[in-house]
């Protein structure tokens, strides 16, 4: 827990998959949105199978890493860690 108090962001988006599955769906879009603005984090539904939003979800991911600071590369996180 220690390790996750050092960084003050950390990228995050919620996904909704199987998308294609609508007569499955447990989760309602809205709710998947609500639950998205409530964590201040981008919400997308995708499907791999019908290839649905997969890359525009990769796209993403890699636009919140752009904006998340990276760490001091000087100092290791845990005694575990060598970064060199």
């Amino acid at each position: 827990m220690l390790v996750l108090l050092r960084y003050q962001q950390v990228p995050v988006v919620l996904v909704g998959n199987k998308v294609d599955l609508e007569e499955e769906r447990e989760v309602s879009p809205s709710e998947g949105q609500a639950l998205a603005e409530d964590w201040g984090c981008p919400f997308m539904e995708t499907s791999a199978k019908s290839k649905t939003m997969v890359d525009e979800l990769f796209a993403e991911i890699v636009r919140q890493m752009d904006f998340c600071p990276l760490p001091d590369r000087r100092e290791a996180c845990c005694p575990a860690c060598s970064v060199q």
